[in-house]
C-alpha cells in the first residue's frame, strides 16, 4: 500500500476520489462553482420573475428562458430560431452563471484568507459580472436594452446582486470545511 493510497484524517467523499480538507483541487473547485453558479443562475431566474415579470410586467414568465438569446444575438435572431430560443437561452445563461461560479470558488480561497465575508465579496463581484457581460452583449449585438437608461443599469444591478449573493454563500458553505479556505 502506497502512501496515495492511505485514507487522510478527516477526508470525506466527494464524488468517486477522497478529498483532504486542506487540498484545492481543481476538480473540487469546479464542481463547488458549478453549484454555486447553478444555484445563482435559478435565483436570478426567480428574482426575474418575481420582479421583471410580476412587479414590472417587463416581459411574460415565458420570456425568461429565451432572454438571453435575444441578449446576444438580437431579437430578431430570436424569434426567427423559434421554440429553439429556449433551449439555447436556457444553455447560454446557466452557462454563464456556472463558469461565474467557478471563478468564484477559485478566487474564494485567497478571499477568504484576507478575511472577506462572502456577501461582502458577492457586491462588487455583481458589478463586475454585470459591467463585463453587457460589455461583451454590447460588443456582440446592436439589439439590446439601452444600457446608458438609469433604470436598466438599476435592474441589471440589482438581479446580478440576486446572482452573486446566493452563489458566494454556496461556494462558502461547500468550502467550509477545507482549511485553506
Amino acid at each position: 500500500m502506497n502512501s496515495s493510497e492511505v485514507p487522510q484524517p478527516g477526508a470525506s467523499k466527494m464524488g468517486t476520489s477522497n478529498v483532504v480538507p486542506g487540498s484545492s483541487g481543481a476538480k473540487d473547485i469546479a464542481r463547488v462553482g458549478f453549484i454555486g453558479g447553478l444555484t445563482g443562475g435559478i435565483t436570478i431566474w426567480i428574482y426575474e420573475a418575481l420582479v421583471w415579470v410580476g412587479a414590472q410586467h417587463l416581459m411574460p414568465l415565458s420570456g425568461i428562458p429565451p432572454n438571453a438569446t435575444g441578449l446576444v444575438f438580437g431579437k430578431r435572431f430570436q424569434e426567427a430560431i423559434g421554440a429553439w430560443a429556449y433551449l439555447l437561452g436556457t444553455s447560454i445563461h446557466f452557462s454563464f452563471a456556472i463558469f461565474w461560479g467557478v471563478l468564484f470558488a477559485m478566487m474564494w480561497p485567497w478571499l477568504r484568507r484576507r478575511g472577506y465575508e462572502a456577501t461582502l465579496a458577492a457586491l462588487p463581484y455583481a458589478v463586475v459580472a454585470w459591467v463585463v457581460m453587457h460589455a461583451a452583449i454590447s460588443i456582440t449585438s446592436n439589439d439590446h436594452p439601452n444600457y446608458s437608461d438609469p433604470a436598466v443599469i438599476i435592474g441589471g444591478m440589482m438581479s446580478h446582486l440576486f446572482f452573486t449573493v446566493p452563489m458566494a454563500l454556496v461556494v462558502k458553505r461547500l468550502m467550509r470545511t477545507r482549511r485553506d479556505c
